[in-house]
């Protein structure tokens, strides 16, 4: 007997499709990164990021008016810090009138109902690129927990909501945690990058900040003794339960599409809002493509974009936010 049951009429048309889709996105699910630069009237195009775009304090006030008109909420905060400003301990990275301290401060000035989340980590303010301070060729970790609790209190101070720390160090979320409650920002909230990998994705983004590893003898040449082996997927579970006990309120997966088992084997263990970064190599390599005219832009980027979500992501830190946004308003 033929079945009585035929799957295909529940995809006859658009309309039936769009009743019963499973996933559906919204402006409500993005984080759209910002990076941040010193100067006037600066907006400089990210060589490995077509139509991404460094912007000095007086021109992010345009993006942010624009990210909120098209309901875009909430941002991720980095900065490219001068090369005279760096040092092997983070220096500038307390200062109160730093960059991003002034970042945050002119956000929530011109859209003070914008979500800022701020990046924590030493690599755009060191001198040798790395998360961590180097000492004898190593990652020293508790001193550099130190210094990511007092970056997260300024960034606090200047008015933060949330703090990023996308460092990997031990033991780092219960420092800035203890820091944050003992300075009295009880309610500023932590997303932590919980399982980033030592991936190669993430090559634009080093050129964004300029915040790639130095190639100098006692210097570790990669990130691969404190970013997690894109080996191992049960790993990525100790870290997320580690962070969440130690008080992160959102926890991240990092980078998105390679890492969609991940996702979903969190969103199966632990009942916390989960991030995904899509990250600048992802969305390099469908740039390029599509300028070649290999890909149809727009298509992939939606398909993409509902892959991370329908893997379990509650949050999508992604370059194409303001693309997507826009495409599925038509």
């Amino acid at each position: 007997m033929f079945p009585i049951r035929r799957n295909r009429r529940l995809r006859t048309n658009e309309a039936i499709r769009s009743l019963v889709r499973e996933t559906i996105i919204s402006p409500n699910d993005f984080l759209v990164p910002l990076f941040v630069v010193e100067g006037k009237g600066v907006k400089e195009e990210i060589a490995s990021m077509p139509n991404y775009y460094r912007y000095s304090l007086d021109l992010v006030k345009d993006e942010v008016k624009t990210l909120w008109s098209l309901g875009l909420k909430s941002v991720l905060l980095f900065v490219k810090v001068d090369d005279a400003l760096k040092d092997n301990k983070g220096t500038e990275a307390l200062n109160p009138n730093g960059l991003m301290q002034r970042a945050i401060k002119t956000i929530k000035e011109v859209c003070p109902g914008m979500l800022v989340m701020t990046d924590v980590a030493l690599d755009p303010f060191s001198s040798y690129g790395h998360d961590g301070i180097v000492e004898s060729g190593k990652i020293i970790n508790d001193t550099t927990v130190e210094v990511l609790a007092e970056m997260s209190i300024s960034h606090a101070e200047a008015g933060a909501d949330f703090v990023a720390p996308s460092d990997m160090m031990d033991g780092r979320i219960i420092g800035i945690r203890e820091g944050l409650d003992q300075s009295n920002f009880i309610d500023v909230g932590i997303m932590s990058y919980s399982a980033k990998y030592a991936s190669a994705f993430y090559g634009p983004f080093r050129d964004a900040l300029d915040s790639a590893p130095v190639d100098m003898v006692d210097v570790p040449k990669d990130k691969k003794t404190y970013q997690m082996d894109f080996a191992n997927r049960d790993e990525a579970i100790r870290e997320t339960e580690m962070d969440i006990t130690e008080g992160a309120d959102i926890v991240m997966v990092k980078p998105g599409l390679c890492y969609l088992d991940i996702v979903r084997d969190i969103r199966n263990t632990f009942d916390v809002p989960i991030a995904v970064y899509q990250v600048s190599g992802e969305y390099a390599m469908l740039k390029a493509a599509a300028e070649k005219g290999w890909l149809d832009h727009d298509s992939v980027m939606l398909e993409q974009i509902t892959s991370i979500k329908r893997a379990g992501a509650d949050i999508i830190a992604s370059y194409f936010a303001k693309d997507i946004v826009k495409l599925i308003s038509l």
